[in-house]
This record gives structure tokens, sequence and C-alpha cells, in this order.
């Protein structure tokens, strides 16, 4: 399991809802909810596409995507 929590702010400071992200993404709000909850997991795609949306450099996906609880 993952914490999300950092991940979730960011998009909230970059797009001011999940929503919003969630359309800017292209992808539907059952997956994003999925992936944010630990019920999916994040691909290399993913986090790439995500990162490049949230304006998070390569060396800081880690602290966004991957922190352990």
């Amino acid at each position: 399991m993952h914490d999300h929590s950092k991940l979730r702010g960011r998009i909230v400071e970059k797009f001011g809802t999940i929503s919003a992200f969630t359309k800017a993404l292209g992808s539907s709000t059952v997956t994003v909810s999925a992936k944010l909850n630990n019920k999916s997991g994040f691909s290399r795609s993913d986090s790439e596409n995500w990162s490049e949306l949230l304006e998070i450099t390569s060396a800081e996906i880690g602290l966004y995507f991957f922190v352990k609880i």
C-alpha cells in the first residue's frame, strides 16, 4: 500500500479538483479513484503521464507515487 496524500494535494494544487484533473488526463473518475485508493497500481506510463500534467520531475516521482504506508 502507498500513501498518495501528497499526490492528492498536488492534484488539488494544480487543478483545483480531482474531477478537473481527471478530465485533463482524459481518464475516468473510476480509474483515477482506484489508483489513488490503492485498488489499482500505477504503471510507468501512468506515473509519467500524471507527472507531466502535475509538473512533477522525474526525481520527485517516488515522493508522490511510491511512498509506503
